[in-house]
């Protein structure tokens, strides 16, 4: 009898926890322990923290300082934007700037590795 108490009490979801907890209290004045309620509370969180780790595949290159060599930051940009000299300028002096958007992880890297090579400081998010 007492193993299959425990049983139940292991399965039982975060809603049906509180609503354990809140008749506990109502009907006979038990208050269960923060600790029960915390651990069964865990269980949703480690699934978040899970999907949180998993791998983020697109990603948006923003420029945050052109560093010292501004002249190749501009250049650079231009390369890759595809816009004109003075778009490209105005981009690099007004950072922090998204210069592409959507791209995937490699293509993020490698641009992001172009960047840094070159003093500026850039960033994906």
């Amino acid at each position: 009898m007492i193993e299959k108490l425990a049983e139940k009490l292991v399965n039982l979801t975060v809603k049906q926890v509180n609503e354990l907890s809140i008749f506990l209290k109502k009907k006979y004045g038990i208050e269960p322990s923060n600790t029960f309620l915390e651990t069964s509370m865990d269980i949703p969180k480690n699934k978040e923290k899970n999907s949180e780790k998993e791998e983020k595949n697109i990603f948006n290159l923003i420029l945050k300082s052109p560093g010292n060599s501004k002249l190749s930051v501009v250049k650079l940009v231009k390369e890759i934007t595809g816009k004109g000299l003075k778009e490209s300028k105005e981009l690099v002096d007004n950072v922090p700037n998204i210069l592409q958007e959507s791209i995937d992880k490699k293509e993020a890297e490698n641009l992001k590795k172009r960047f840094e090579d070159i003093g500026a400081e850039v960033e994906l998010k």
